[in-house]
């Protein structure tokens, strides 16, 4: 599956982002429904079983997940990538393997994240890639997808704002329509929630960018 295909800068972010999320490629396996299920434990929500359940699940995985963790280390590795900062890179990429919150999906962050790595294996002029990927493969860095995903945004001279709203509406949309054939939701379920869910993300990424340009 092509998660995130060669980006061009005319494309939406939507377009680059393929199926947004880790786990939601996985929820199809056995794997895939374990991470859901431990990490839905770890935001002490109810099990994925209905609607209710489901836009319980993800208000918890955007206020505890995606704004304070996953969109701040896309800004991070953007920032480090764009500063061809890699020991930078690589450090804080160790950090994150600290990070009780990112524990329950941290395999399949690092499977996606590696197998993307690999894709920009051909852009051998860009040294942090090639240095980041050695570091890898070395076993000195995880290769977080996120951090992956910062790095390309940089690489290609993609813009934040667009990438980190991008990555946000595009992994809230990849749970809801994993999870929509087996909760037997209408369209009109699913587009209402991916609505509501995403009403509260511009201005969250604006904050975010605003800290940054203030730094």
């Amino acid at each position: 599956m092509n998660f995130w295909p060669q980006p061009q800068l005319a494309q939406e972010p939507a377009e680059w982002l393929g199926d947004a999320h880790p786990l939601a490629q996985q929820l199809g396996t056995a794997d895939g429904l374990a991470s859901l299920h431990a990490l839905a434990e770890s935001l002490r929500t109810r099990p994925v079983a209905s609607l209710p359940a489901l836009r319980e699940f993800l208000r918890c995985y955007q206020e505890r997940i995606l704004l304070p963790h996953e969109l701040p280390a896309i800004q991070t590795a953007f920032t480090h990538a764009s500063r061809h900062e890699l020991r930078e890179l690589i450090a804080f990429d160790q950090q994150l393997a600290t990070e009780p919150a990112l524990r329950d999906f941290a395999g399949a962050s690092q499977r996606v994240g590696q197998g993307q790595l690999q894709r920009l294996r051909p852009l051998r002029d860009e040294r942090l890639v090639q240095r980041y990927l050695a570091a890898v493969e070395a076993r000195e860095a995880c290769g977080w997808h996120t951090l992956v995903y910062g790095v390309t945004l940089a690489v290609y001279s993609l813009p934040l704002r667009q990438g980190l709203l991008g990555y946000a509406h595009q992994t809230t949309r990849g749970f809801i329509h994993a999870a929509a054939r087996s909760l037997k939701l209408t369209e009109a379920e699913v587009r209402d929630l991916f609505e509501e869910l995403c009403t509260p993300l511009p201005p969250a990424v604006e904050t975010l960018v605003g800290k940054l340009a203030a730094a």
